[in-house]
């Protein structure tokens, strides 16, 4: 972790996350004093700002299609879960039917720990020297509520990747705990509950310096971190340690403060920001990854091999839950009427050509979505129009954290509190008041209302990176059905398995981890 923190210093200071050209011409090298680098507060506005950079960038040591936040929020957010497949693709099936979390030298194993860990010795290096760069008090406060910010973030999303649900496992170990860069090098795990206690003291202490220093909301664009984010990632933590009187304070905060998008928005193709968002990754041409980035992957239009032969595809379990009234259903194309013009493993056309009358209707879907595909885009039952992109090869700006997320977390928690006539009255507000099914009522009680909270997360927040978490957190099954058993899954993704199995659903501590760090007593999470 300590030769991450090195590279990525120098990364982060080198390069910033801004609209355009926002580029500090200098080199540091690995000999030179975080002290001196970050000396004063714009030296360190610049480090702060390449925290943001680390979460968009190519990890080409991985491959094409590791970028930092979008590589999370797909292969372990979505490709593991139980609503999303990449159609007639088998690159996931070791992982997505759960046979690789015991596997240290996957990368899947070990990317998730070298982007957080990279991402944490950064910020741990401004944490570390901010207090003494040259500059006023309140510039000081601010940056550092930043780093901070980031750093909860990057713990948060470790003890869900590398440790047991809460319900299960506060007691048992998770990630290692790096706080100043000034640990030794062999250092054993933290147990759950540790983790979450300084992702909570971290952010704790952003909103005090957030508030502070006068700045709490002074930021100019939302792919900015400010007061806003660290109480999304507060909200976040708290639903998923289930301490649900956090989760709805600090989620009710933003989303009374954060309209939730339009009709007219929400089919946009989730590529621009709108008063919804609360914080993104900001993406632009003089920003690409080129074929790396999240939208080559993700996006129903990228002219990318990977989306052209396999699309990203809904559940037909999921979307069959989605009533005829509901706008969202027309995010993915229904193969209703079309029996017979696809095959029954894969969804993929019979025929890539005008000779198949599915291939015809995708093709004119995609113009009536808003983006003509080309002719070798292969066209599949269930496929992806919810995402798209703005310029090839995939380009888009990339939504970490909105509204609709945040009152689907304050409805779980009015849920998880006993209050039930609360909970109802937002999924009301997120469905019908918000226009998105304009006949969506709800009676539900008991343990139906969650089902129907879990529902609309699953529709509301598809392809965002949320499924697989949401499945561990609450302790439910991985269940997939081929076709023939009213599913969609290709025959070698269709299974079934518990919470308790395959390892609890929890990563092993990567062997480039335990090779260096001798301090580690086991790579158990029992």
């Amino acid at each position: 972790m300590k030769r991450f923190s090195i590279i990525a210093l120098a990364l982060a200071v080198i390069v910033s996350f801004g609209c355009s050209k926002d580029y500090l011409d200098t080199y540091p090298t690995s000999s030179t004093s975080p002290d001196i680098i970050l000396g004063t507060t714009d030296a360190a506005a610049v480090a702060v700002n390449g925290l943001g950079k680390l979460m968009h960038r190519q990890y080409g040591a991985y491959g094409q299609g590791y970028n930092g936040e979008g590589t999370v929020r797909l292969y372990y957010g979505e490709y593991l879960g139980n609503n999303l497949m990449k159609g007639n693709s088998t690159g996931f099936q070791s992982d997505a039917t759960g046979n690789m979390f015991l596997n240290n030298t996957r990368n899947l194993d070990s990317y998730a720990w070298y982007y957080y860990y990279m991402l944490i010795g950064n910020a741990n290096a401004i944490i570390k020297t901010i207090d003494d760069a040259e500059g006023t008090e309140a510039e000081r406060a601010y940056l550092k509520a930043q780093a901070l910010t980031y750093r909860a973030y990057a713990y948060f999303n470790l003890v869900q990747i590398y440790g047991r649900r809460w319900s299960d496992g506060p007691d048992k170990p998770s990630c290692v705990l790096r706080l100043t860069g000034d640990e030794p090098d062999n250092l054993d795990r933290s147990t759950a509950a540790q983790v979450y206690a300084q992702v909570y003291k971290d952010l704790d202490d952003a909103i005090g310096l957030f508030n502070a220093s006068g700045k709490a909301n002074s930021r100019k664009s939302n792919h900015i971190v400010d007061l806003d984010v660290a109480y999304g990632v507060y909200a976040r933590a708290a639903l998923t340690r289930e301490d649900w009187a956090n989760a709805l304070k600090y989620s009710q905060m933003l989303h009374e403060k954060y309209p939730l998008m339009s009709v007219e928005d929400e089919l946009k193709g989730f590529s621009n920001p709108n008063d919804e968002w609360i914080w993104y990754i900001y993406g632009a041409e003089d920003e690409t990854l080129y074929f790396y980035d999240y939208f080559c992957y993700a996006a129903y239009n990228a002219q990318t091999s990977t989306t052209r032969n396999y699309p990203l595809l809904i559940s037909r379990h999921l979307f069959d839950q989605i009533p005829a009234t509901d706008i969202r259903r027309a995010f993915w194309l229904d193969p209703a009427g079309y029996e017979g013009t696809f095959n029954t493993n894969t969804m993929k056309a019979n025929k890539q050509n005008s000779g198949n009358s599915l291939w015809v209707y995708g093709q004119n879907y995609a113009v009536q979505r808003g983006h003509e595909l080309l002719s070798t885009h292969c066209i599949f039952a269930y496929m992806n129009f919810k995402i798209s992109n703005n310029i090839q090869p995939g380009i888009g700006n990339l939504c970490l954290m909105r509204s609709s997320e945040m009152l689907l977390i304050e409805a779980e928690a009015q849920y998880r509190l006993q209050k039930e006539e609360e909970a109802r009255d937002l999924l009301v507000e997120l469905n019908a008041t918000s226009l998105r099914d304009p006949a969506y009522t709800c009676t539900a009680e008991g343990e139906e209302l969650l089902e129907q909270i879990k529902l609309y997360r699953g529709i509301e927040l598809w392809a965002e990176g949320f499924n697989w978490f949401d499945l561990k957190r609450w302790g439910d099954s991985i269940s997939r059905q081929t076709y023939a058993e009213g599913g969609n899954w290709m025959s070698s993704y269709a299974v079934t398995f518990g919470p308790n199995e395959k390892n609890n659903w929890t990563w092993i501590i990567p062997r480039n981890e335990t090779d260096y760090n001798k301090g580690i007593t086991s790579t158990s999470n029992e």
